[in-house]
């Protein structure tokens, strides 16, 4: 194989401001572009597409894997549940378009990893639903300390022995870096939980054991050199391709 895997990254859609401009934008933190890229993966931006979110093949057609994006809450009317006040700036249209790829993704056993909002979308994708205020649910703040920034966000997760989860971080205690207010509630269709946190016992990481790759964490291991999550993502990826 003379070429690097094709990795498709999910972009957000937000308003933003750049040089004299105040618009809405696709956005993607660069800290995944650049994990990605030094993991040696080739990265395309898929922005939200009502196109894509009915014809998913037409993105995944062109990619070798699908990572799954951190960002604002899903609309909680894709898992059947009325909306909490603290569930804000849902958007509906990048929901469905990342919904028909994750689905899609693990239908062709193509390998996909969810990341933060990511893991969630994954597990809604599959049937599965959420908790959408953790503190209402734990009774603390610990797995968002410091809205909009990873200071002190220093927490383990203890992994399932043998899981992919175990094999992507290598180790069984994994130190993390977590910013999220909302969690995986009821696992999906053929999810199963991997990962846990030692401060709760909340579930963080998720995998589908049918695929050949689905894997779904709830920290954002982009933001931690120490990380292999992404590498081993990105060489499994390369491996499947001349297999």
């Amino acid at each position: 194989m003379d070429r690097r895997p094709r990795i498709g990254i999910c972009a957000a859609l937000e308003r933003a401001r750049w040089t004299v401009w105040d618009r809405e934008a696709f956005l993607l933190s660069r800290l995944y572009v650049d994990a990605l890229q030094a993991a040696e993966a080739v990265v395309f931006m898929v922005p939200p597409d009502p196109w894509v979110a009915a014809h998913p093949d037409d993105v995944l057609d062109g990619v070798d894997g699908l990572v799954l994006s951190g960002g604002a809450d899903i609309d909680p009317s894709f898992y059947g549940a009325e909306r909490h006040p603290k569930t804000v700036n849902t958007r509906p249209d990048r929901d469905r378009a990342e919904i028909a790829l994750a689905l899609r993704a693990v239908e062709r056993d193509l390998p996909v990893l969810g990341i933060c909002r990511g893991m969630q979308l994954l597990n809604v994708a599959l049937g599965g639903t959420l908790v959408q205020h953790l503190p209402d649910d734990v009774g603390h703040t610990d797995h968002r300390r410091s809205l909009g920034s990873f200071d002190n966000a220093d927490h383990d997760v203890r992994l399932e022995p043998g899981s992919l989860a175990a094999r992507a971080c290598g180790e069984l205690h994994h130190k993390t870096k977590s910013h999220h207010h909302q969690a995986v509630d009821r696992l999906g269709d053929g999810v199963e939980a991997t990962g846990w946190s030692v401060l709760d016992g909340l579930v963080e990481a998720i995998e589908v054991p049918a695929a050949n790759w689905a894997l779904g964490v709830q920290w954002h291991p982009e933001v931690d050199p120490r990380s292999r999550v992404l590498k081993s993502f990105v060489s499994d990826t390369a491996e499947a391709l001349v297999a």
